[in-house]
């Protein structure tokens, strides 16, 4: 088990690099860039979150790394590729996590119309998932009313990234672009539930996107 419950072994990110499943990089800055994702959450909510679901988790950034920050928060990995998520369950049991952290292998589109999944979450992350219209549809069927999306995002990004209209149609509240140290991000207040078609079938948020 991790020693230190607050910060997420390096070694643990490197596997993964090693796999494919992060990109090229230190590893030292993919951990702080996941780490950003928290500062930006509890700037959000001015508390850690008690559930928190990863989209995309890919090879653990941010969603192992928040975690390891926040060891009683209620996690959900979700990924839909078989050897990323063997990884992210060997992960889990190392880390003796299994009683609070779910490694969900499976399509976004699907997960968020299953009962306990339905608007359960105070908050969604995303990095790298897919497009804005894409991301923002897939989290409205996770994150609670109240809750927040916390999305990476470039520096400088185009005018109407995240259009206040787009986002409404989820249930989502106005963008707030939020700058720390490791990187650019936006979070998203949830302010009235999705609809019940959001998201779409499976494909279909990415394929055919709202803007």
């Amino acid at each position: 088990m991790n020693d230190d419950p607050g910060e997420l072994p390096l070694a643990v990110l490197a596997r993964a690099q090693e796999l494919g499943f992060l990109g090229p990089g230190p590893i030292d800055a993919q951990r702080a860039h996941a780490e950003g994702f928290g500062e930006v959450v509890e700037r959000t909510l001015d508390a850690a979150p008690d559930s928190l679901v990863d989209l995309g988790s890919g090879g653990g950034v941010p969603g192992l790394v928040l975690a390891a920050r926040w060891p009683s928060c209620r996690v959900a990995l979700v990924d839909s590729n078989h050897r990323r998520c063997d990884l992210l369950q060997a992960v889990v049991v190392e880390q003796g996590w299994a009683d609070r952290v779910e490694v969900v292998e499976a399509r976004a589109e699907v997960v968020a119309r299953e009962p306990r999944c339905r608007e359960r979450f105070r908050v969604a992350t995303a990095r790298g998932l897919a497009g804005p219209a894409a991301t923002a549809e897939l989290a409205a069927g996770f994150v609670t009313v109240g809750g927040v999306l916390v999305v990476s995002d470039p520096p400088e990004p185009e005018a109407e990234r995240w259009p206040s209209a787009g986002l409404a149609a989820f249930g989502f509240g106005s963008a707030v672009r939020s700058t720390v140290r490791s990187g650019s991000f936006v979070a998203i207040r949830k302010i009235s539930s999705a609809p019940e078609n959001v998201p779409r079938g499976v494909g279909r948020p990415a394929k055919r996107p709202r803007w």
